[in-house]
């Protein structure tokens, strides 16, 4: 690998610099936001959006839409990029599916996403876990819409199989970065790997809604990334997402750079070309942000009033 290709986290902290304006979120707050942490606290449950430390958690969480997250919060990969803890995992809790929907049901949740850590110790039954996350919630709050946001399974055909299975109203599976930064940001993944994934989802399940995001600021360039969307575009994927990385902390990616408004609604434009059905372009965009909106502006063409 050439050079230019590696990324190195540096050894000593550089000066904290401001967060631009347009990144700073509003403080979580509304009672929707407490009682779903209340709710999550007395029944076991992770969100990725604690978890991740999502800076959107407040506004989702206060329009009823909720990431929760399976499998534990021990992930047994160390991807550069994320917050949520990793190492030996717990075994799996075959009862979690029925906590997540009956705290769906208890809040009255319109729109639940469903995501995981990654489970590279028991991938079907990981698969399975998602599968039944999904008939538990349909069975008590048949009103909601899930969305599944799921890990490459390593590439297992039948673990994807599994989730589709079970119907997910929409299904994603996040792209993250471009091919050339790969090695640094996604520990354990591959760039062919994610494609074919999303390609054979719309295969296995033509009318499945399917969704990708990337983040942005870790030192791609606009080429990448619009090489990125037209390779999502041509496997058919539905909906997009691009945001900007938010480092966690000093053990984790530096940020190359803040992109600003101007640069996200370029991207957009950029991605629309290339046939996605919704792209969400902002600096604090998440995957879960505003996914019920995304949601809706697939509805029409799946024949739904």
């Amino acid at each position: 690998m050439a050079t230019s290709q590696l990324i190195q986290i540096e050894l000593a902290s550089p000066p904290r610099a401001p967060k631009p304006q347009w990144l700073r979120a509003k403080a979580p707050v509304g009672d929707n936001f407490h009682n779903l942490k209340r709710l999550a606290r007395g029944l076991g449950l992770h969100t990725v959006c604690e978890s991740a430390q999502c800076p959107n958690i407040g506004e989702c969480w206060n329009h009823k839409t909720a990431t929760f997250m399976l499998l534990g919060d021990i992930c047994t990969r160390r991807c550069g990029f994320c917050a949520v803890p990793k190492g030996r995992p717990e075994p799996i809790d075959w009862d979690e599916p029925r906590r997540v929907a009956e705290a769906v049901a208890t809040l009255g949740l319109r729109h639940a996403v469903v995501t995981s850590v990654n489970r590279d110790d028991d991938n079907i039954g990981s698969a399975k876990i998602f599968a039944e996350t999904i008939r538990e919630i349909r069975e008590r709050t048949p009103d909601c819409r899930v969305e599944v946001l799921i890990p490459d399974f390593q590439g297992l055909e039948e673990s994807l199989r599994i989730v589709l299975a079970a119907q997910p109203d929409v299904l994603n599976h996040n792209t993250e970065t471009v091919p050339r930064l790969y090695r640094a940001v996604r520990s354990g993944a591959r760039y062919e790997r994610t494609l074919a994934l999303l390609e054979n989802a719309r295969k296995i399940a033509p009318s499945m809604v399917t969704k990708s995001g990337v983040m942005v600021g870790l030192g791609e360039s606009s080429k990448e990334l619009i090489e990125v969307f037209r390779d999502l575009g041509t496997r058919g994927v539905d909906i997009l997402t691009i945001g900007q990385y938010l480092r966690p902390s000093k053990d984790h990616l530096p940020i190359a750079r803040f992109y600003e408004p101007s640069e996200f609604a370029y991207l957009r434009n950029e991605a629309l070309r290339f046939g996605f059905r919704h792209v969400e372009s902002g600096p604090l965009v998440r995957s879960s942000y505003h996914a019920h909106e995304q949601a809706n502006s697939t509805r029409p063409l799946q024949g739904i009033c």
